[in-house]
């Protein structure tokens, strides 16, 4: 006859092992995978496991296994829809691959860099994906020379991480060309801040694609990446009315810049196109709709965790090429109205 199960408390690891008539030891080795048990054993405690509704306890497995199973991630406060996209995407895939996550947001104050992943060590991770805007990020954990794999995701390619990312550079390629294509010729890129790697590699896209078609180039406005920037900028460019259209480093200054355009009664875009960058959920919303570059970053996520695993276990290398953006195009660009 089976012995009950104290209703008061969750089934353990021993009401198992005593259900299935085998040692506590026996069940850990069915947990961990280990070819050393019987097929008809390891299905019989399969069975009582799935009776009982137990649950490994992550913190005894990791005493029995000296593996944490969890993954550490590093994300910056007060994320944006890319990088929380990206953080949601990850925890799908780590749960489905049977890993739990350690998440640590950070400032970019380098202090705050170094004491997060400092806690992520302490969490006992086996691996940590980095969310990280900027170059500083990558100089703290160099110096930290963390032993743990290491997964970036953006495109630095530095020797001590694994890097995924979205090809930006390609992507402000597309945004700039589309609006060159169109005919436009005095186009102004609003930039995001330069010692963040995205916004950089943003720009380079952008200066290189106006200087394939041997236009002239204003010095790129730099930015916050925000809203209320984008606003201000757009403002300051109405002062100018020395072009016809605007690439902006992201949706959110984007999102400005038709504000600053649409209160001074601009048409866009018959007198001034504007594309953004990501595709945020927003962006087909706008008046006009924005065109914009769709970046896939539920992929990226995917992936990171993919090459984790990977890393971890063996298994399957996963694809680290440089994932291709996608123009999306709305109404927020056209032909220049002189045309």
């Amino acid at each position: 006859m089976k012995p009950d199960i104290e209703k008061v408390r969750a089934p353990n690891i021993r009401d198992v092992a005593a259900l299935a008539g085998v040692s506590y030891q026996t069940v850990s080795r069915v947990l961990n995978d280990s070819p050393s048990i019987r097929p008809s054993t390891r299905q019989k405690v399969l069975d009582v496991i799935d009776e009982i509704g137990y649950r490994p306890n992550q913190a005894a497995r990791a005493l029995v296994t000296s593996r944490s199973k969890a993954i550490g991630v590093l994300t910056l406060q007060n994320v944006h829809f890319g990088p929380q996209t990206i953080v949601n995407a990850i925890e799908v895939e780590a749960r489905t691959a049977g890993y739990r996550l350690s998440i640590a947001s950070t400032t970019t104050a380098s202090d705050d860099v170094r004491a997060s992943l400092q806690l992520l060590t302490n969490q006992a991770v086996e691996a940590i994906i980095v969310i990280a805007p900027q170059r500083k990020f990558f100089d703290v954990i160099d110096e930290l020379d963390l032993d743990v794999p290491i997964v970036a995701l953006d495109s630095t390619q530095r020797a001590r991480a694994h890097s995924l990312s979205v090809d930006q550079f390609e992507g402000a390629r597309l945004a700039t060309r589309h609006l060159i294509d169109l005919g436009h010729r005095h186009i102004v890129h609003v930039a995001g801040p330069q010692d963040w790697i995205e916004a950089d590699e943003r720009m380079q896209g952008f200066l290189f694609e106006m200087g394939e078609a041997e236009l002239s180039i204003e010095p790129p406005i730099l930015g916050d990446l925000t809203a209320d920037f984008g606003y201000v900028a757009g403002q300051e460019l109405l002062r100018r009315r020395d072009f016809t259209a605007v690439f902006s480093a992201n949706d959110l200054m984007a999102v400005g810049l038709l504000h600053a355009f649409r209160e001074a009664d601009v048409d866009v875009p018959r007198e001034v196109s504007v594309v953004g960058f990501d595709d945020s959920p927003t962006a087909p919303h706008l008046w006009p709709p924005l065109t914009t570059v769709r970046q896939d970053f539920a992929l990226i996520g995917r992936r990171a965790v993919e090459l984790v695993v990977a890393e971890l276990e063996g298994g399957t290398v996963v694809d680290r090429t440089l994932i291709p953006p996608e123009l999306v195009v709305r109404g927020s660009t056209s032909r220049p109205w002189f045309l």
